[in-house]
Order: C-alpha cells, then sequence, then structure tokens
C-alpha cells in the first residue's frame, strides 16, 4: 500500500494565503463580505473540526478496513482506479450532502456549515464537530465494499474537500459556461448557501454539478435574485458552542417533548422543521408559499384582453 499524504493538510497554507488574500481584496471593495466575529467563529469552528477529526479519524479507518475484507473485488493502486474512486467518491458525497439537508440527525452536524450569514473563504473553514456521531462517513462504506482500498478513498475524499474551498467566495462571479456545465463552482455553491426559497435544497454537489442535474436538484444563480446567505432561523450571536451544538440540543428538546414514538422518530430523522402538528416550516412549506405567491403575482400581471369575448380567468359578472 502507497504511503498517501492528506491533501487537506498540505492545502492548509493555501487556504491562509487565499483567505488573507480575499480579505485584502473585501477591504478594498466591499468591506461587508467580512464580518471579524464571525471569521473568528469560522476559524475556532474549523479548528474544533480538526481536533474532531483526529480523534475520530482512527476508528473510522478500522471501520473502513474492516468492511474492505468482505470487498466484491480486489482493486489496485493503478491510477486510472483512482480516478474511478474520486469521480464515485463524489457521487457518495452528493448522496451524503442531500440527506444532510433532508434528514434532521444528519442535518444537525452539516448545520454549522450553514450558519454563517457571510458567504467568503473563511466559511468554507466552518466544519462539524460531531460528524462521527451523526454516522456521516457510512456513505462511503459502499466504496470500501466494492474493493476500494481504504487510503485510496480517504485520499479522494481530501482532494474533494480541497477542491471544494475555493467555491466559497463572492470574489469570482461566472466561470466559463462550459466549466459551469460540469464542474461545481462559486456561483453554484453560493446557491446551495442561500436561504432565499428558490434556492432552498438545490445544487449539493461537491465536486461535479452534473450529478444535480441529473438527479433534479440544479438551480442556477439568478441576478434578480441576489442569494442571502445562512439558515432559515438564523443564530442570535457567534457562539461557537451555539453553532457547534444548537441543533443537537433541538433535537433533544423536541424528542423529550414528543407525544410518542413516531413524533420522537419524526423530529429525529423528518427533514428539518418537522414537527407533529405541522406547526413549524420546512423547506418545502417555505418553497410552496413562495411559489404561490409567484403565481398569483404573475396572474396579476396577466394583460387585460380587448377582445369583447368573455376572459376566462375574470371573475363571474356580478347579478342584475
Amino acid at each position: 500500500m502507497p504511503d498517501l499524504p492528506d491533501p487537506v493538510d498540505l492545502a492548509v497554507p493555501a487556504f491562509v494565503a487565499l483567505v488573507l488574500a480575499e480579505m485584502l481584496v473585501a477591504r478594498l471593495k466591499d468591506r461587508s463580505r467580512y464580518c471579524p466575529r464571525d471569521t473568528l467563529t469560522s476559524l475556532m469552528l474549523g479548528f474544533g473540526s480538526t481536533i474532531a477529526g483526529v480523534l475520530a479519524g482512527g476508528m473510522v479507518f478500522g471501520l473502513a478496513t474492516w468492511v474492505h475484507q468482505f470487498r466484491l473485488f480486489d482493486i489496485s493502486y493503478a491510477w486510472y482506479w483512482f480516478v474511478l474512486a474520486f469521480v464515485l467518491d463524489d457521487l457518495a458525497y452528493y448522496v451524503f450532502h442531500r440527506s444532510a439537508h433532508r434528514v434532521r440527525w444528519f442535518w444537525a452536524s452539516h448545520v454549522i456549515h450553514h450558519s454563517s450569514q457571510h458567504y467568503n473563504l473563511s466559511t468554507a473553514l466552518r466544519q462539524t464537530w460531531t460528524g462521527f456521531f451523526s454516522l456521516g462517513f457510512i456513505f462511503r462504506l459502499p466504496l470500501f465494499l466494492i474493493g476500494f482500498p481504504p487510503a485510496m478513498v480517504f485520499f479522494c475524499a481530501g482532494v474533494n474537500l480541497v477542491y471544494q474551498f475555493w467555491i466559497h467566495t463572492e470574489v469570482i462571479g461566472r466561470m466559463p459556461r462550459w466549466f459551469e456545465a460540469v464542474m461545481n463552482t462559486p456561483s453554484h455553491h453560493r446557491v446551495h448557501h442561500a436561504t432565499n426559497a428558490r434556492y432552498l435544497d438545490k445544487n449539493y454537489a461537491g465536486v461535479f454539478i452534473v450529478w444535480d442535474r441529473m438527479f433534479g436538484t440544479f438551480e442556477p444563480e439568478r441576478d434578480d435574485d441576489r442569494p442571502r446567505y445562512g439558515i432559515v432561523h438564523n443564530l442570535p450571536d457567534f457562539s461557537i458552542l451555539r453553532a457547534a451544538f444548537h441543533e443537537w440540543w433541538g433535537i433533544a428538546r423536541d424528542v423529550w417533548a414528543a407525544p410518542g414514538m413516531r413524533a420522537r422518530l419524526g423530529y429525529m430523522f423528518g427533514p428539518p422543521g418537522w414537527s407533529h402538528d405541522g406547526s413549524r416550516d420546512t423547506s418545502e412549506s417555505i418553497k410552496a408559499r413562495w411559489l404561490k405567491r409567484q403565481k398569483q403575482g404573475e396572474q396579476w400581471k396577466k394583460p387585460t384582453s380587448s377582445s369583447s369575448a368573455p376572459d376566462p380567468e375574470a371573475a363571474p359578472p356580478r347579478a342584475a
């Protein structure tokens, strides 16, 4: 087995340099892109995530090695297997990422990454502390069962994570059309981080935006609907512990007060915002209200017919 480096460790100096460069650009062009307290929170969450990764990394690798012994095929470290592993790992990431927005248990870990109301390169460092607890690593287990060596898969996952760093920026507008058609870009990922109803639960891609195009979750960024960042109910302060654990506390509180087992399971594994009495908003209900308003607006904008023929959408005539 080759001794593969950790791509994230190698990229850390570049991460720091690029964050500082973007800060300089923001200072010269738009200071609102960076908030010192928000940036500090992102950096501290990234530091905590690194520690959590070190503590849990051995257990995850051990589990991957154990699963790999039941593999269907023996796959070597030839370069073409790295290419296939990278593509399949990105598909596994898409499935994980989509689940992380649709299942509250996974969302409780992932919400950390979305909790900033700013969108800059420091936001990319705002990562979970509880990924091992939420079992997010299970989405890569099929790759080990197929036969991809754990070291190869974790190397590809590291490259995937490094790629995703640069797309967390507003400095870059649109990339060339051919690139936007295939790859995840800052424009596509701004949509993913937005709380606008149009953009909710869209663009889950890690590296290849083709997965969203294939599975019906793609939404382009629009100049007439600029992204607003954060989460539907934004955090009231810059508390690091609140950002890291608030959704887990919410789950515990809801499960404790739930009227029965079905409701308890719903609060744990239903979509974020689910409630047993329908009193809260999910992304579906938010989008449904928005679509209703859009349709009503379109009806008001329809031109009045100059024909003497009755308008089929007009109000019925009053009785004489």
